[in-house]
């Protein structure tokens, strides 16, 4: 991972360049390439689960800005306010549903 955001399709291309090489190392017996394969695979992975928890977490603080938004234009009767709450927190709830957790 880089001093740049982390990257769900940066982790991927990693991880899978990594088991790449990993296998090649295992198929030639090449120790070194075997290792430097593992260590890009974990590599791949902990910046793909990095950029998973940073795109939940945005989802949760638009989610509850959203829906703050919305209450607030709801109980001023500012209906342009509302929609945008509304807006904001379906947005932030399809976020959360894209970068959810997997379980192993």
């Amino acid at each position: 991972m880089s001093n740049q955001q982390p990257s769900k399709v940066s982790g991927q291309l990693h991880s899978v360049k990594g088991t790449v090489v990993e296998t090649i190392g295992d198929l030639t017996g090449m120790q070194s390439w075997t290792q430097g394969g593992k260590e890009e695979h974990a590599s791949g992975e902990a910046e793909y689960k990095a950029a998973q928890a940073k795109g939940y977490v945005e989802g949760v603080t638009d989610r509850a800005g959203g829906y703050k938004d919305s209450v607030l234009g709801a109980v001023s009767g500012d209906k342009a306010k509302q929609a945008t709450g509304n807006v904001r927190n379906e947005k932030g709830q399809a976020q959360q549903e894209a970068n959810k957790p997997s379980v192993d």
